[in-house]
């Protein structure tokens, strides 16, 4: 059986971590905005999830505008990690 892919594991973890009920990883559309009209999370979900997505993917969350860019949507976050991880691991630019 396949890896389920980064964005199914970082909605699988949004769902989880925040406890939003009623929603499945499967209603989060990978392009979706998380914040406001999108899924409606607030300031304290990104300070939550900032935290769960250092822990569980070992990436660093910017503490600047680079975090907001970074919560934009589900595929943006995958981006995020994929490139964090890239210029972490060796030969990495």
């Amino acid at each position: 059986m396949a890896e389920p892919s980064l964005q199914h594991r970082l909605k699988e973890m949004i769902v989880r971590v925040l406890m939003l009920e009623g929603v499945t990883p499967e209603d989060i559309a990978d392009d979706s905005a998380l914040f406001g009209a999108g899924l409606g999370l607030d300031s304290v979900d990104a300070l939550e999830l900032a935290i769960h997505v250092e822990e569980e993917f070992s990436v660093k969350m910017p503490d600047d505008a680079g975090t907001r860019k970074a919560f934009a949507s589900v595929n943006a976050l995958a981006d995020f990690i994929t490139a964090a991880r890239a210029a972490a691991s060796p030969g990495g630019q």
